[in-house]
C-alpha cells in the first residue's frame, strides 16, 4: 500500500485558503468600489413604506 504523501495534502489545502482569501478580497472590494453593478443594492422600490422619503443628514 503506498504511503500518503502529507506535505502534498497540506500545501493543497494552503492553496484552497489562499485563493478563497484573495477571492473574499477581490468581493469586497468590488463592492466597496460598486463593480458589481446595482445587484447588491436594494432598489427604490423595494424600500418598506415606513422609511420611504427618509434621508439621513450629517
Amino acid at each position: 500500500m503506498a504511503k500518503p504523501n502529507y506535505s502534498f495534502e497540506k500545501r493543497q489545502r494552503e492553496l484552497a485558503k489562499k485563493k478563497k482569501k484573495e477571492e473574499k478580497v477581490k468581493e469586497k472590494a468590488g463592492r466597496k468600489t460598486g463593480a458589481d453593478g446595482e445587484a447588491d443594492a436594494p432598489a427604490d422600490d423595494a424600500t418598506p413604506e415606513g422609511q420611504a422619503g427618509q434621508t439621513t443628514t450629517s
